[in-house]
């Protein structure tokens, strides 16, 4: 049930209240109707996932059913006063006056959550008289008793137990369809007419199908200048009498609800794609900052050379020296670290000269492959972005499919000859499986300086063939941070050749006796 057919129900409440009450019938063990004198039963389903509220003329019995109605017919008793949504949302308070008798009964108020899955039926207690000092707030106070208790394990963001304080679900930004100003309505003017529901309040998926039935348009299409007066007549025709159309739920409320499911399903699969083009567009900027770094180096080694032709010129001790350049063009100011000689001075630019030429030459044999996966991620998200549902779904099952199966330390993988491959996650992982899972005859492998993953291969002893051994060598590289490289060196040994130094944070580890493979930095077909 939407809010704006809740507003009716209480439209036609209103100007009958206050209402004599009759006593109360229970259908069913979720269902309450309220007899009131002179308009019918009114009726409160509050089975989920679909409650509803509404008068009916039919005569309904039953007796209460469990604890939470006998509490209903014995205590929610007297005149009912006023009936009161919160804003256009699905939530609704009826109050009553209580009354007096051989056992008297309080004023009280019967707040009805009509929300779908979390539908839900509350007594609470009676509003603070006017002149109190409690400040009065329809939808809020004390539950005397909740037809269903929601605890911390059920909704982490919200609790609804007997005795405690009841408070309405978060407000929200909508425009109110019985009060739209010309400047809420020109903002609509770009707005798919099935998205209208996102910016109005008392719409959801029914009502919003009913709205683009009304107006004439397709969901996704958006009224623009000329449409938006027949769009929006559309929406009063919806405030007046929100009755949806026959077909409107097996058509138009169907495909909303497949265009939601599809942009919700959309958004999971772009989100890891999202991320790979971010991270290759870093990459490729590292490659640009390494080329920008080469100027940088050839300075180096201009002043380095100069320093070895004129090393006998600086004295120890000096911050800068002024260096005849080769090409007679001049004097080179060259500064200097005091503490050094004039040969250590060079040998420490020759050393960053080489360090900054040989990240370049390592990203520039990487930028072709990193555009080329940047292109392939981009053409994917493109695709992702006019996909259909059937296809979104189809390839959601296959990337599940594909997923590693989960393992309570490390990633799964098998290689080519069935042995199990697991990969730490982290430095917590790294060490469960190196120092806890690992026997000593297993084979554990690590990218040789660099930081990334402890790769165990559990051989039961025996030796690896070589394609696992690449098999293993490549997952380790993948998951370093030599990914990507082209020929990374991967050393591996048994896990009784790998130990932890004392004091050493998790994950440290030291080896010995280890053999070394390069191999691609990406990873392996099947992984």
């Amino acid at each position: 049930m939407e809010g704006l057919m809740l507003a009716r129900v209480l439209r036609e409440l209103a100007p009958n209240l206050p209402l004599r009450t009759l006593g109360w019938a229970f259908p069913d063990e979720t269902t309450a109707a309220l007899l009131l004198e002179g308009v019918g039963n009114l009726v409160l389903s509050y089975r989920p996932p679909q409650p509803v509220v509404f008068i009916s003329k039919e005569r309904l019995r039953g007796d209460p059913r469990n604890g939470f109605q006998r509490f209903l017919a014995n205590r929610v008793r007297g005149d009912l006063l006023g009936a009161e949504q919160l804003k256009l949302d699905r939530v609704l308070v009826l109050h009553f006056s209580g009354e007096s008798g051989f056992v008297d009964q309080v004023p009280s108020r019967l707040l009805f959550e009509v929300t779908g899955r979390n539908a839900n039926l509350l007594v609470l207690d009676a509003m603070p008289e006017e002149g109190q000092t409690q400040v009065r707030q329809p939808f809020e106070g004390r539950i005397v008793l909740a037809a269903r208790e929601i605890t911390n394990s059920r909704n982490r963001f919200r609790t609804v137990r007997t005795g405690g304080t009841y408070t309405p679900p978060p407000p929200y930004q909508k425009l109110d369809p019985r009060a739209l100003s010309p400047e809420d309505a020109a903002s609509l003017v770009a707005v798919p007419i099935g998205k209208w529901r996102d910016k109005i309040d008392g719409l959801g998926l029914l009502l919003g199908a009913e709205l683009a039935r009304r107006a004439d348009l397709p969901l996704n299409q958006a009224p623009g200048e000329q449409g938006l007066a027949g769009a929006l007549a559309a929406l009063a025709s919806i405030v007046a009498d929100p009755t949806v159309s026959e077909g409107v739920m097996q058509d138009g409320a169907r495909e909303a609800a497949r265009s939601d499911k599809a942009a919700a399903l959309r958004k999971v699969l772009r989100e890891p794609l999202d991320k790979r083009v971010t991270l290759l567009t870093h990459q490729l900027a590292d490659v640009t900052r390494a080329e920008a770094g080469l100027e940088v180096a050839a300075q180096d080694r201009t002043e380095a050379d100069l320093l070895m032709a004129y090393a006998h010129t600086v004295p120890v001790g000096t911050a800068s020296a002024l260096l005849p350049a080769f090409d007679g063009s001049g004097e080179v100011p060259v500064a200097l670290e005091p503490q050094l000689s004039a040969v250590q001075n060079a040998e420490k630019r020759y050393t960053r000269a080489r360090r900054r030429e040989d990240v370049y030459e390592r990203l520039a044999e990487r930028e072709p492959v990193l555009r080329a996966e940047l292109e392939a991620a981009q053409e994917r998200v493109a695709q992702l972005d006019g996909a259909s549902l059937e296809e979104l779904e189809a390839l959601s099952a296959t990337l599940q499919s594909e997923k590693p199966e989960r393992s309570p330390y490390g990633s799964r993988y098998t290689t080519p000859s069935g042995l199990e491959v697991l990969i730490g996650r982290n430095n917590k992982e790294n060490a469960a499986l190196t120092h806890r899972l690992g026997r000593s005859m297993d084979f554990w492998f690590h990218v040789q300086g660099y930081p990334g993953s402890h790769v165990l291969v559990r051989s039961g002893g025996r030796e690896l063939d070589l394609p696992d051994i690449l098999y293993a060598a490549r997952l380790a590289a993948a998951h370093s941070k030599a990914r990507g490289g082209g020929n990374v060196a991967v050393d591996y040994t048994r896990i009784k050749y790998v130990w932890r130094p004392k004091g050493a944070p998790a994950g440290q580890v030291h080896y010995t006796d280890q053999k070394t493979v390069w191999v691609e930095g990406t990873m392996p077909e099947g992984g």
